[in-house]
């Protein structure tokens, strides 16, 4: 689509998540020129609710573009460092790219410089920025869901015990004593997770003594994960794209880290979220899980969601924003 700016971020919902600032400043600064996002199509439902995006272009990682995509005015690369989704952009034919520079990609001479130690949400705004685009790494919000969830689940505490490897899954016999923990007190607790993750989320149900209504994992799509992610009490995961979701509507959460520090990856400072990390490195696509993870103890994470308990009631003390009202975005739709 001549005229058209394209951000390439062919990955999945947390680093879409990680990437709505960047998409935000790209839209400040080009107003009256589309933004495309080639993203996988199943991310259309929370590409939507970044209120910026025009047009989501079917993309697979490190896949050709389809026709939508080729010809933009400007091409972003928002998904790497190079140089495969460099070549990726140029082989739909950009009429410019801004992207990290790489030593075997000439056209990106000059570019800012990658930076392995980064924050993911900052990676890409300073990439912006030394491009001469302002960004704010803040503008994490979404904007409110169109989907009305269920009464049950306003105000639930959702486990969510998956993760895309095995390195940053918390083993789920600890996550059903939290459940059961929750249980107890008298919140409704709902397990979520992909269509691949309905056999370890009724485990973990079955284990805290939950009914299988309370198995919601397989069956919502990413719009309705969105809409139950803003309308729950808290929000219980690994290092995780349920993580981001909660973030982006300042839900509180407790967040395990293992393998990877939460300085890459991690909530920011300030919001209604706990991050739990041992400060061990280990490797995010190991075939089990990290040492460092499994460091961590039920009793720990117990302790984290009292301090959200605590946390809400000085907030409350104080007229502080209330979980009705987190959900707004200052996002403007395009």
């Amino acid at each position: 689509m001549s005229g058209a700016v394209l951000a390439l971020r062919a990955l999945g919902l947390g680093d879409l998540l990680t990437a709505v600032p960047a998409l935000r400043a790209l839209a400040r600064a080009h107003p009256a020129r589309p933004l495309l996002l080639a993203a996988p199509p199943a991310l259309a439902p929370v590409a939507d609710l970044v209120g910026v995006v025009d047009r989501l272009v079917p993309a697979r990682p490190l896949g050709a573009l389809p026709a939508p995509g080729r010809g933009a005015w400007l091409g972003v690369n928002l998904h790497g460092s190079g140089p495969q989704s460099h070549r990726v952009l140029l082989d739909a034919r950009p009429g410019r790219l801004l992207a990290f520079r790489h030593p075997d990609v000439p056209e990106t001479a000059g570019a800012p410089r990658w930076r392995d130690e980064e924050h993911e949400v900052v990676r890409w705004c300073r990439l912006l920025e030394e491009s001469g685009i302002p960004s704010d790494p803040g503008d994490l919000s979404l904007l409110t869901p169109p989907q009305l969830v269920p009464a049950v689940w306003r105000g639930a505490t959702v486990v969510h015990p998956g993760a895309a490897s095995p390195a940053r899954r918390w083993p789920a016999e600890r996550w059903a004593a939290v459940a059961a923990a929750e249980r107890g007190s008298g919140r409704t607790v709902v397990v979520t997770g992909g269509a691949a993750e309905v056999g370890l989320a009724r485990r973990v149900a079955v284990l805290a003594g939950l009914g299988p209504e309370a198995v919601l994992a397989g069956g919502t799509d990413l719009g309705t994960l969105a809409a139950l992610a803003a309308a729950a009490g808290r929000v219980l995961c690994g290092d995780t794209g349920m993580a981001h979701l909660a973030t982006a509507f300042r839900t509180p959460s407790v967040v395990l880290f293992g393998p990877t520090p939460p300085a890459r990856w991690g909530p920011p400072a300030g919001g209604p979220h706990v991050v739990l990390w041992k400060g061990r490195r280990g490797d995010p696509h190991a075939a089990e899980p990290d040492p460092g993870l499994l460091a961590i103890e039920v009793d720990e994470v117990l302790d984290a969601v009292a301090r959200l308990d605590r946390d809400a009631g000085r907030a409350q003390a104080t007229g502080s924003t209330s979980p009705s009202s987190r959900t707004t975005s200052s996002a403007s739709v395009r």
